[in-house]
């Protein structure tokens, strides 16, 4: 099964993945690509993220070693055929956070051949605005700007998530998703008429 969580930059999607990575077993992740350089307190190349030159990741794509990938805020981001193979195989749920397009690719590519529960976390703009200010690596307010500029596409697309969720409470978020993946795994083998 894939959990895959979305929401703008800022909703705490990377968090809401470690935690339920910590509490629940039999959860895992894989790294995203891409061609942005590490922020100042992002954790090593390999865990959220394995960090690439912009040759690198473009020669990754003419090889067609991405299910799928997409530029924003300038950089590239995508999903690796390999990794993502390699943890279906393990017999794993897998929580991958991605952007709305991202989601969309990878929904087309394994509607037929695995269970797939879409999530999207939502947060007011001015929540956002706030959480991205506060962000560790200090980003500049053009940065900001181009997180915010975002916003409302991101959100144009909630109708073809499976839930959505108002991440205004880490802990009563982290409680849905959980009961949500646990629903989801004792469903999976259940047919209805």
């Amino acid at each position: 099964m894939l959990v895959i969580l979305s929401g703008v930059a800022g909703a705490g999607k990377d968090t809401i993945k470690r935690e339920l990575i910590k509490r629940m077993e039999g959860l895992t992740t894989i790294p995203s690509y891409t061609d942005r350089p590490p922020r100042v307190g992002d954790r090593p190349s390999g865990e959220q993220y394995i960090y690439v030159s912009k040759d690198d990741f473009e020669e990754m794509v003419k090889k067609d070693e991405l299910y799928e990938y997409s530029v924003h805020h300038n950089h590239y981001y995508g999903t690796c055929k390999k990794l993502l193979d390699d943890k279906i195989a393990s017999g794993k749920i897998i929580v991958k956070d991605i952007d709305v397009n991202g989601t969309q690719d990878l929904v087309k590519i394994f509607k037929d051949k695995l269970k797939i529960i879409t999530i999207f976390l939502k947060v007011p703009k001015t929540v956002l605005k706030k959480r991205l200010e506060a962000r560790e690596d200090n980003p500049d307010p053009k940065e900001i700007k181009l997180r915010l500029n975002r916003f409302d596409y991101e959100e144009s697309k909630i109708g073809n998530y499976d839930y959505v969720i108002k991440n205004n409470n880490l802990e009563k978020t982290l409680q849905i998703i959980e009961t949500i993946i646990r629903t989801e795994v004792e469903s999976k083998n259940n047919e209805f008429e």
